[in-house]
């Protein structure tokens, strides 16, 4: 049998002993290998000067290997040439689409995400994209999210031109989907979990908020709890650590832990996910920066909203715990109710979320209520009786009314789900419960063919929730026509643009009390002294509904519709 020399023995053209490693090998320092086909001989060269070639290249090698796997190895941008995983890919990140999308956020999102300075964001484009994979995530996390949002237009698409609406919307969630995977891409390169810094958490919002618009749950709650859990890591959740940072990125901080909190317990509700943040800090100061007044204003409505959505709500929505009463979900519809002034002093696009996402808190209030088994045909309380969602509908359409659609628009599929789910708890009560039309100024039918109309007029919602809202009324409404909606307010659009994601064409399952348990519950309504939990065939056990996402809270129906001030601070 002919023995092999060793790869290195073989470049040297020195006898190799055959071992592993080989004699030559240990005595050189070198790796013993046998991977080389044996080639013809060739003439000799200096033995010294292949072996230093050989040294280098192994020592090149292991370089790479110690890099590549060391939990040490965060991203070096003095180190050149850049590695394949660690460059930026020019071609899916332009510098016409960060002006773009920077110039959509802050006149359209900052209102509801005040989370960014735009001196501080436009600075990390112009010194720190090409430095910095942080930065460069954020920002393309960032785009990636312009690329959903309703009103955002494709780079370089010219303006006040018509566009076929899906052509338009499948380049947009590719662009989405493009982005999203760069930065998931780049992310591999540097060690966020054990070192994370703001730009960090930022960026899993961003991504969450990706994905809630893409409707992949999954992976939205997966980023959504990465930002919680990275916020706890660098402390947010701990009023000290706001002390020693600079200034801006303190107010920027504290902020972006307030609208964690908001986001989390909203999602939790819609998905039956636990807690992590609670209300540990101080609020935002809106004084703090010239001009956000307004905002923040608006902003702390909205925490104040939440405040109530405890672990001890979400306990009772998913079903852990089962001892709340009627005089508790009767407190909490109250603080809800006081947690707002009669005048809003917030931006028309903060209204739009506030009053729609306050009535669909009711909503769900009230959902909890009749499952457990607390309503009554006699209660003093209007927000404890089974008429109380014909209520909400009538202080929803008064308040979405008198704004304008760019600002019920801008906050995209997350609030036509709110105006969905409170249509349907409301035609499950017209089918269900007993109603006097003459109590009302308008008739509850009339309120469902307003639905009709402004999800249908509505960014996202005649292509995807329409069609489930007028099947839900022909379920259980057969005698109601359910005719073309009318407009409920003029669109004035510069393009049509119906958001409505490729990957899903309808909105997740949404579980509202069943139409069995209502029709129970108001069966024996002829004996008005009997409440629900007479009747119940679940009693105070009666399993939890499941509601839909986002924020906000109360309003009881003897309050005047609220206002706001319009100005954009």
């Amino acid at each position: 049998m002919v023995r092999t020399a060793c790869d290195a023995c073989h470049r040297r053209k020195v006898r190799c002993s055959g071992g592993q490693p080989c004699a030559n090998c240990s005595q050189a320092t070198l790796t013993c290998t046998y991977h080389a086909v044996p080639q013809k001989k060739g003439p000799k060269g200096s033995r010294a000067k292949v072996i230093s070639e050989l040294r280098e290249t192994q020592r090149q090698t292991n370089r790479h290997k110690i890099r590549s796997y060391s939990p040490d190895s965060s991203f070096d941008f003095n180190t050149s040439p850049l590695s394949p995983m660690r460059r930026r890919n020019p071609d899916v990140l332009s510098q016409q689409m960060i002006d773009g999308c920077i110039e959509f956020f802050f006149r359209h999102m900052y209102p509801t995400m005040p989370i960014l300075h735009k001196g501080r964001l436009q600075e990390k484009v112009a010194r720190e994209i090409d430095q910095s994979i942080e930065a460069y995530c954020l920002i393309t996390s960032i785009c990636a999210f312009m690329m959903i949002q309703p009103r955002m237009s494709l780079p370089g698409r010219p303006v006040g031109v018509r566009t076929n609406s899906d052509d338009l919307v499948s380049g947009k969630f590719t662009t989405a989907s493009s982005l999203l995977e760069e930065v998931l891409r780049l992310r591999k390169a540097i060690d966020y979990i054990e070192n994370p810094t703001l730009e960090s958490v930022q960026t899993s919002l961003f991504l969450f908020a990706c994905y809630f618009g893409l409707d992949k749950h999954n992976k939205a709650w997966y980023h959504l709890r990465e930002a919680t859990t990275l916020a706890q890591i660098v402390g947010m959740q701990d009023e000290p650590s706001y002390l020693s940072t600079d200034p801006v990125e303190s107010i920027m901080k504290r902020r972006l832990y307030w609208l964690l909190f908001i986001t989390e317990r909203a999602y939790a509700l819609q998905r039956h996910h636990p807690l992590t943040l609670h209300a540990t800090i101080e609020l935002p100061n809106p004084d703090e920066v010239p001009g956000d007044r307004q905002i923040i204003n608006g902003f702390l409505h909205m925490i104040n909203l939440f405040r109530p959505f405890d672990d001890t709500f979400i306990g009772l929505w998913n079903k852990a715990r089962n001892d709340c009463s009627t005089a508790w979900l009767a407190q909490l519809q109250q603080q809800l109710s006081d947690a707002l002034p009669p005048k809003l002093n917030s931006t028309e696009t903060q209204a739009a979320d506030i009053v729609t996402s306050q009535q669909w808190l009711r909503t769900m209030v009230w959902q909890l209520s009749i499952t457990n088994g607390y309503l009554s045909s006699t209660s003093a309380d209007s927000s404890m009786t089974f008429k109380y969602p014909i209520e909400i509908a009538k202080h929803l359409m008064a308040d979405v009314r008198g704004l304008p659609q760019q600002a019920l628009e801008v906050h995209g599929i997350g609030l036509i789900e709110k105006l969905f789910d409170v249509a349907c708890t409301v035609t499950d009560v017209i089918a269900c419960v007993p109603l006097d039309s003459s109590i009302f100024e308008i008739g509850p039918l009339e309120y469902l063919n307003q639905f009709l109309s402004l999800i249908s007029n509505l960014r996202g919602g005649g292509s995807r929730f329409l069609p489930l809202l007028r099947a839900k009324i022909s379920e259980n409404l057969p005698s109601m026509a359910t005719p073309v909606p009318k407009a409920v307010m003029p669109i004035k659009d510069e393009y049509v643009d119906e958001i409505a994601s490729p990957l899903s064409t309808k909105p997740a399952p949404l579980v509202h009390p069943s139409p069995l348990v209502i029709r129970t519950a108001t069966a024996s309504l002829s004996d008005p002294s009997l409440v629900f939990s007479d009747i119940s065939p679940g009693g105070s056990n009666a399993s939890t509904p499941l509601g839909t996402p986002t924020v906000a809270a109360a309003i009881p129906h003897s309050m005047p519709r609220i206002q706001f001030d319009g100005r954009y601070g």
